[in-house]
């Protein structure tokens, strides 16, 4: 999630549990603790500069909860000997503490990004993609609550509203989560329809959503995907796109480094593309079809075989920026959220012509999904 979402995060849940005379100490230091495992961003480049190392290991020991229940025991330690306020309250502290540092890893498990939860185990990392990286109905709660605790820090309604705003946001929460099982049960009724019954797929929100999501499923020449609001009554309507799954078979055979890495961390949802002698791997998760957010080359065709590079990160346009580009996303998936439309939400965010604000009933077939 984004920095501000954890440092709400981190401030409502010190509200909620500190006592009602350190209450803004509490909103300070629960904001600054969800903010440590972040730092991993700042550490990882002291010691690679690969653009895959330090995309696979972001969000992975500084996340861990074996790891940061004994961080959180340290921090406690130190402040009951040298802190008055932990030392009025040592079991309260305690918990605060390890909440505000545990809450963080989990909540960026909600997004598709990927948290490595169980590290130093070497299990893929948890992407339970509820959430955008930047959900403004979840950190909206959040900050009323952080509000109502400081303004009224001595009152119980200080706690009551850190409360309220935790409860609230966790219900945004459970929206996601009803929202996305009824995504995914269309998609699998179509998928099968459409002789893809077994094929690895996920869906994660758009941005700013947890009402409109986009499902990519992989198939043996590719990967489809398609855009689903909750409120759709059509079919729903998959569109092909092609990998190069053969030349990404023989990197993964040959067992190259970059490409094992990445496979291992993304769950497979990769896009596989030959660019003059270079291959490149696109993560299909964060991003819309055909610009995604990462996309490394990590090989080099020599002797008529894969060879191992140095991986580069590719830079990617943006198809929009800046404070207009933003109000044509937001715009976008706002109408698209209330509108069935077979125009793909990026068309809608690059050249949103007139006629694209209405939806056109004759525009959408009573039955398709294609490859």
């Amino acid at each position: 999630m984004d920095s501000i979402t954890h440092l709400l995060l981190g401030g409502a849940i010190g509200a909620a549990i500190a006592p009602a005379g350190q209450r803004r100490a509490a909103i300070l230091a629960g904001a600054a603790l969800n903010t440590v495992p972040d730092l991993d961003v700042v550490l990882l480049p002291w010691f690679t500069d690969d653009p895959v190392a330090l995309m696979t290991w972001h969000r992975s020991f500084l996340h861990s909860i074996f790891v940061l229940p004994f961080i959180g025991w340290l921090v406690w330690w130190v402040c009951r000997v040298r802190g008055k306020r932990v030392n009025s309250a040592p079991l309260r502290w305690f918990w605060l503490i390890q909440a505000c540092l545990l809450s963080h890893p989990l909540i960026d498990a909600c997004t598709v990004y990927g948290t490595s939860l169980l590290w130093p185990l070497e299990v893929p990392p948890a992407m339970w993609s509820l959430f955008f990286i930047i959900e403004p109905a979840f950190t909206l709660w959040l900050l009323l609550g952080c509000v109502i605790a400081w303004c009224v820090p001595k009152k119980p309604w200080g706690r009551r509203g850190a409360i309220v705003g935790l409860t609230l946001a966790a219900g945004v929460l459970g929206v996601a989560g009803v929202s996305k099982w009824k995504v995914d049960r269309q998609a699998e009724r179509t998928l099968a329809a459409m002789g893809l019954a077994h094929a690895p797929y996920f869906s994660t929100p758009m941005p700013f959503s947890t009402l409109l999501w986009r499902v990519v499923a992989m198939t043996p020449s590719g990967y489809v995907d398609a855009e689903r609001s909750v409120f759709d009554d059509g079919p729903m309507v998959f569109h092909g796109h092609p990998s190069n799954t053969q030349a990404l078979a023989r990197a993964e055979k040959i067992g190259l480094p970059a490409v094992s890495r990445l496979a291992w961390f993304n769950h497979g949802f990769m896009r596989a593309q030959v660019q003059g002698q270079r291959l490149v791997l696109s993560d299909l998760r964060m991003g819309l079809d055909p610009d995604y957010t990462f996309s490394f080359a990590v090989a080099e065709r020599l002797d008529d075989d894969w060879q191992a590079i140095a991986p580069q990160q590719l830079q990617v346009p943006l198809p929009v920026s800046g404070i207009s580009g933003l109000a044509r996303v937001i715009a976008a998936v706002w109408h698209r959220t209330w509108h069935e439309s077979g125009t793909p939400l990026r068309e809608l965010i690059v050249a949103p012509p007139p006629q694209a604000a209405v939806a056109n009933p004759e525009g959408q077939p009573a039955s398709s999904a294609s490859k």
